[in-house]
């Protein structure tokens, strides 16, 4: 069996060689020198001078614009948006390559200088739920190179979808990019380098709109899946030294009301560290995924609100507290 974390990573890896591959097998682009979309290898063109030439009359002109490019539109939309409402921000947590570099850089940076992000307190070097995360300034160095490293492969990527790959992937190798081409990968690089270096988690908490509209929905939703705390075991988080919070590659605090982890990507890292932590002490996480009637208590605290919530909601089967003990284990 598969264990969460690293079931996540080949969702995150796997996801991250389709978007490469997307504009290289044409499964959709924009090519700016032909001027259209290109979409499973067919050319999406509107054609609407052919229409004008043939006379059409305006309901035509309105009926191709509709089918070829809003309901596709809409469609995608609906469906995207649909999956946010019910599971929250799972394409950030699971498949979002941005949110995969986030990820990879906290780790370098803790180990360079104690703290996941420059502008945060340090964090502790060893856990409560065994993580040990000592420091070393030499870790800088490959900090910065993997910083550069993938700024500079989001601005090649960037570049296909709008081009060529052929073309770009030609150039890269000969190094030989237009005029053009260079001023768009020098500045896309340098501003994903300013991005990771010093605000990628404001990045995905207020700049992204693939993630803001995610969770406009999913707080639209008072069943929606969240992370939920038993709080009638409190008194047990009062020894922790949060390890829960520290785990979080979005930096928020998973026991919170809903608002305030408004920017939550369903990632599961808060839980299994209260599964780590709590495995000691032979007890099921105090943190636990929810939905349906059991997310209500979440989502009324809101509003000053408590919703009791149902007994079985924090029952752990015997299957996953044995899941969570193997992890503790490896």
């Amino acid at each position: 069996m598969i264990k969460r974390p690293n079931k996540r990573l080949i969702y995150q890896i796997s996801f991250f060689i389709l978007f490469a591959l997307t504009p290289v097998l044409d499964v959709f682009r924009l090519d700016l020198n032909q001027g259209h979309f290109i979409v499973l290898g067919f050319d999406l063109k509107l054609n609407l001078q052919e229409l004008i030439d043939q006379q059409a009359g305006a309901i035509d002109l309105a009926i191709r614009i509709a089918t070829r490019i809003l309901l596709p539109i809409l469609l995608a939309v609906s469906v995207f948006l649909l999956i946010a409402w019910r599971w929250g921000r799972l394409y950030c947590g699971w498949l979002c390559p941005h949110f995969t570099v986030v990820e990879y850089i906290n780790t370098f940076m803790r180990k360079a200088t104690g703290k996941p992000s420059l502008w945060e307190p340090k964090l502790p070097e060893y856990q409560l739920d065994g993580t040990v995360a000592t420091t070393n300034v030499w870790w800088w160095i490959p900090t910065i190179i993997m910083i550069a490293l993938f700024a500079f492969t989001w601005a090649i990527l960037a570049l296909t979808y709008l081009l060529t790959p052929a073309e770009i992937y030609h150039n890269l190798w000969n190094f030989s990019f237009t005029r053009n081409q260079t001023f768009f990968i020098s500045a896309v690089t340098l501003g994903f380098i300013v991005e990771f270096t010093f605000a990628r988690h404001l990045f995905c908490r207020y700049a992204c709109a693939v993630g803001i509209f995610q969770s406009l929905a999913w707080m639209g939703n008072k069943k929606a899946m969240v992370v939920g705390f038993d709080s009638r075991r409190a008194k047990e988080c009062k020894d922790c030294d949060k390890s829960c919070e520290h785990a979080c590659p979005m930096r928020i605090k998973p026991r919170a009301i809903k608002r305030k982890i408004f920017t939550c990507t369903q990632c599961f890292e808060c839980i299994d560290a209260c599964s780590r932590v709590q495995e000691v002490n032979h007890k099921p996480p105090l943190l636990k995924l929810l939905i349906d009637d059991c997310a209500l208590d979440k989502s009324k605290r809101d509003f000053g609100k408590k919703a009791d919530i149902p007994e079985h909601c924090f029952e752990v089967n015997d299957k996953d507290h044995h899941g969570a003990h193997e992890e503790h284990e490896a």
